[in-house]
């Protein structure tokens, strides 16, 4: 009979993770976390608000696509903003706020109710699951987070720390979705224990692309990471192109423009210039995905980092394969007979 991974000992969980580490070549630390990714993404798609959730980011390449190979920790949800916000939404003919003040109004506004959201309904959901798999396991909420802290049985180098964030966001559908299987990366190699599985609805691999292309455009010009592990999105935007995703997403110009229109109106930055950077220039011929000076060496650190503590599979490309991969990216996507 097959063992429930959440009941077993800490001794036990610590044997199971050392043997699928083993099989895997994985670090035990990283099978843990994804553990938990998967337990916390089952509980999100069993919510009775499971329809008007979808699944982005570097994990859902990861854990939906297995489009990339690094370990991806956090979990990136949008809730559908013509949900969240549809009295909003049905002022306007396309759905969207048409002035800078109505964007401030609307953000302030969604702000407001996912922060009541998550206090109010998400906070209590996820700890009364967690009292039922691991008391020791507690959930907290900020405004636009569901933190899961747990005791981790398997130490890594403290780059990764035993904590989910499941970060949400409510200013846009998430579409186009298309609907997954997640398992754990560790199921494979143990079939006598249960570990969580769900089937979730995922962001479509070609419009991550194009989020995570005008966010390293962002960076390009401005020189400055927005958090930290930003390399990130090199390497995710890297491995799409080996797999012929990338070609798929330069071709696909109405959802390049979509995503474009959606930066433009609510996630307006600035460039070093202090010029309003132009997200549709970026996708109809002026992508930037490599930078330059200073902020390249913060890129390569902060890559480096990553390496260090297995976040990336053995035999990982180095920083400047990487690098070289993504002006070729670069290149194709601003040769307006390519696209």
């Amino acid at each position: 009979m097959a063992n429930d991974y959440f009941k077993l000992s800490a001794e036990e969980m610590r044997d199971v993770l050392a043997v699928a580490s083993n099989e895997s070549g994985r670090p035990a630390h990283l099978l843990e976390k994804d553990i938990w990714v998967v337990w916390a993404l089952r509980q999100l798609y069993e919510s009775a608000e499971a329809d008007h959730l979808v699944f982005k980011g570097g994990t859902s390449l990861s854990k939906a696509y297995r489009a990339i190979q690094r370990f991806s920790e956090d979990i990136d949800i949008t809730y559908n903003i013509r949900v969240i916000a549809a009295d909003l939404v049905a002022q306007t003919p396309d759905g969207l706020p048409t002035t800078r003040s109505q964007q401030e109004r609307w953000t302030a506004d969604i702000r407001n109710r996912l922060k009541e959201w998550l206090a109010g309904k998400m906070l209590p959901y996820f700890q009364e699951h967690l009292s039922r798999t691991d008391n020791s396991a507690k959930a907290s909420a900020t405004d636009e987070c569901i933190i899961i802290d747990y005791e981790a049985v398997a130490i890594g180098t403290g780059y990764v720390a035993p904590r989910i964030k499941i970060e949400f966001g409510a200013r846009s559908d998430g579409e186009p979705s298309e609907t997954h299987t997640i398992t754990t990366d560790a199921a494979p190699y143990l079939n006598e224990i249960v570990f969580p599985e769900c089937n979730v609805r995922t962001m479509a691999a070609e419009r991550t692309f194009w989020e995570k292309a005008t966010a390293i455009h962002v960076f390009c010009l401005q020189g400055k990471l927005h958090g930290a592990r930003f390399a990130r999105h090199w390497y995710d935007v890297a491995q799409l192109d080996k797999i012929g995703l990338v070609n798929m997403a330069l071709q696909d110009c109405e959802l390049a423009k979509k995503v474009a229109e959606h930066k433009s109106i609510f996630f307006r930055e600035k460039g070093r210039d202090g010029n309003l950077i132009d997200y549709q220039f970026a996708v109809t011929g002026g992508l930037q995905l490599v930078p330059k000076g200073e902020a390249k060496k913060i890129l390569s650190d902060d890559y480096r980092k990553m390496l260090e503590d297995g976040l990336l599979p053995e035999g990982a490309e180095a920083f400047d394969e990487i690098m070289a991969r993504c002006a070729d990216i670069e290149r194709r996507a601003n040769k307006a007979d390519e696209r």
